[in-house]
């Protein structure tokens, strides 16, 4: 199991272990510099972009402030994209999952995603998300890495993974062989084998909480590294990350979720 231990003292320092290993992550921040993404009372600093209804056009309001949390209520594909581009960066958010779904995915595991180094045209991917790298938030499956890419090497990352696959996807393994993919996805280290895309599906391993309690995610961008962290767990990590800069997305897929937290602090490398 890998775990991140966080230390306060005006400077953050982030220190990961992997248990029999060290697998250090040396990282400063400064505090004072920490860019609140989501403000609490509006989506200022986002568009929203629609399947069917496009650019800040969002007549289902899946896309909503209340009480001091954006609901994503999944009605629509679609997603919340930045406007602005970030590199180098620690994303830290809290999210839930409501309990509403629809079609197509009434029945299947809530899904939604946070894709990181947005580029290129909005919908350029199935008519519905930029280009990118995605932090998978699904049941049984947060922190999965799936490249959102256009099949060329301009959207790869590389990892470190165990030997068998999961059907045909890798798995990461800290100390795994090294693989470079441009498309599909790479498995959090101790997803389910037997992982079903069904409504509440949890895996005996499972480290996110279960529907309607409060999870941490947080997204670490440290040049061309991408490594991700839930409730305090690094659950994923790549590297030779391209590209390595670009908007953010939340992702909207059939499934109601609620974010009461989204912020990030600007990477100092030592």
């Amino acid at each position: 199991m890998l775990k991140i231990i966080i230390f306060i003292t005006g400077i953050l320092f982030l220190t990961g272990h992997q248990t029999g290993e060290n697998n250090t992550i040396s990282i400063q921040q400064k505090e004072s510099e920490k860019i609140q993404l989501f403000n609490g009372q509006n989506l200022d600093g986002w568009y929203t972009f629609l399947q069917h209804s496009g650019k800040n056009h969002d007549p289902k309001k899946v896309f909503t402030v209340q009480d001091g949390m954006i609901r994503i209520s999944g009605e629509e594909w679609g997603c919340i994209t930045t406007n602005e581009e970030f590199e180098n960066y620690h994303l830290i958010t809290e999210f839930k999952w409501g309990e509403k779904t629809f079609e197509p995915r009434l029945n299947n595991a809530r899904d939604c995603g946070i894709l990181l180094h947005s580029i290129g045209e909005d919908g350029a991917s199935g008519g519905i998300w930029m280009h990118s790298i995605e932090c998978q938030i699904i049941e049984g499956g947060t922190g999965d890495i799936i490249v959102v890419g256009d099949g060329t090497d301009n959207f790869s990352v590389t990892c470190t993974v165990a030997n068998e696959k999961q059907g045909n996807s890798y798995v990461f393994k800290p100390d795994g062989k090294e693989v470079t993919v441009n498309s599909g996805r790479i498995n959090w280290f101790n997803r389910d084998p037997d992982w079903k895309d069904a409504l509440d599906f949890r895996g005996e391993k499972d480290i996110e909480n279960p529907v309607g309690e409060w999870n941490t995610l947080e997204c670490i961008a440290d040049g061309d590294k991408l490594t991700f962290i839930l409730n305090g767990i690094i659950v994923n990590e790549a590297t030779k990350v391209k590209p390595k800069r670009g908007k953010i997305q939340i992702q909207s897929e059939a499934a109601e979720i609620y974010f009461r937290r989204i912020e990030l602090m600007p990477l100092t490398s030592k």
